[in-house]
């Protein structure tokens, strides 16, 4: 409907995808699958095209939406001298006063309703990650199953997608790096699949929210790594933060009826993974060039996941390996195993995508409070969809543990101010 010349790239793509939902609409599909699929799409093509939405422009004026030359208005501006006032002036007048970008603690306009939708998104994102991991887990056998080559798979699912964006046309450019370029990603490409999936087993071992609890506690790892290993000094006000996310995280254990050590365990190597990789990737950006050859963030994103799901093979065979027939066998005749793998895949790239993209059109509070609103919404949510136990205890500690993580972010900044 909103694409008249069909012949173009993007009038095929936009109506191939409108003829696929009324399909789907008319079909017999239940209606949480309808959800999930048109869920991974909206994520999908939010991903795709972005919040700078130059694609989008490539294909709108392709499919001649946008007219080359605006027609001239009957009723003229005049500025108080009586002189003719350009279009050109007023564009560039406007263009000063109207905030880009999202940045809305920075301007004293109106709420930016597109980065909200963002925002959305990847909350929904993350939060049907999580569901349908768990459900995956538990459909491949719990904790007696085979953590790793979900994990694994769900990279490769992130793969096609992303390596589909590339293939599409208008959707994304491809990337232009060597392999020294490649060779330099591998460190974080490896924390990148290690933190995935010792989350991954650590959501298999135990409670979603109690794993997402522990995992809340990453700054305490982040801090020690950051002053002990990169030489990169912390301030005191930070490590005074740390003794209440790690009491938040105790005291949210102690009533846990889902414990296990090795979900503990497997949560605290996935935040140490992930605290490398933060530290890692600062190093990486600082490669004259790099940000330019790889073009963009979902590039970045997509290339991180590629070699990330590379380097989990040779782990899935020697973990797995002697049992993958028994897996196969499963995922041919289990389909809540196929599918909410093949979701959670989706999502955990997307949500992912999505949260690269809008914390950075954002500030350092507006990072902080919606990382801290993001880790309530999924730990209560997950643990009321799949039935966890919500102990008061559980929840004071955290409460404790999520503000602790709240008032780290923020701490320096508040010092700041008020000197």
């Amino acid at each position: 409907l909103l694409l008249p010349n069909a012949k173009t790239p993007a009038a095929r793509s936009f109506s191939s995808l409108r003829n696929g939902f009324v399909s789907l609409a008319k079909s017999k599909t239940n209606k949480t699958m309808k959800i999930t699929i048109f869920l991974c799409c909206a994520l999908g093509f939010s991903s795709a095209f972005g919040l700078h939405g130059r694609a989008t422009g490539n294909a709108l004026k392709k499919a001649s939406l946008m007219p080359s030359k605006a027609p001239t208005p009957m009723v003229q501006t005049l500025d108080l001298r009586g002189n003719r006032v350009t279009d050109t002036a007023l564009l560039s007048s406007e263009a000063a006063e109207v905030p880009r970008g999202g940045d809305v603690e920075k301007s004293g306009g109106g709420l930016d309703i597109g980065l909200l939708v963002y925002f959305a998104l990847w909350y929904l994102g993350n939060y049907y990650y999580n569901i349908t991991n768990k459900l995956a887990l538990n459909a491949a056998g719990g904790k007696t199953g085979f953590p790793m080559t979900i994990s694994s798979l769900q990279l490769g699912v992130g793969c096609l997608y992303g390596i589909f964006l590339w293939l599409a046309p208008d959707a994304r450019e491809k990337p232009k790096i060597t392999m020294s370029d490649v060779v330099k990603m591998l460190p974080v490409a490896f924390c990148f699949m290690g933190a995935h999936s010792a989350s991954v087993f650590a959501m298999g071992m135990g409670a979603v929210s109690f794993a997402q609890i522990v995992k809340a506690s990453e700054p305490a790892f982040a801090a020690v790594l950051s002053q002990f290993v990169y030489g990169k000094k912390v301030s005191k006000a930070k490590w005074a933060c740390l003794p209440i996310v790690i009491g938040g995280v105790i005291l949210a254990s102690v009533k846990e009826l889902d414990f296990a050590w090795s979900a503990l365990i497997s949560a605290c190597i996935a935040n140490m993974f992930a605290a490398v990789r933060g530290n890692e990737n600062k190093k990486l950006m600082e490669t004259e060039g790099l940000k330019d050859r790889i073009g963009s963030i979902g590039n970045q994103f997509a290339i991180t996941s590629i070699l990330g799901f590379l380097l989990s093979i040779p782990l899935v065979v020697a973990q797995e390996g002697s049992r993958f027939g028994e897996f196969m066998e499963l995922f041919k005749t289990t389909p809540a195993l196929w599918v909410n793998l093949v979701t959670s895949g989706l999502f955990f790239y997307g949500y992912n995508e999505l949260a690269t993209m809008t914390l950075k059109k954002t500030g350092a509070v507006t990072q902080s409070v919606a990382n801290t609103a993001k880790r309530v919404i999924v730990i209560v949510g997950v643990a009321l969809v799949l039935g966890e136990s919500l102990s008061p205890i559980k929840l004071i500690g955290c409460s404790i543990g999520i503000g602790g993580v709240f008032l780290y972010s923020i701490i320096d900044n508040l010092i700041k101010s008020k000197d």
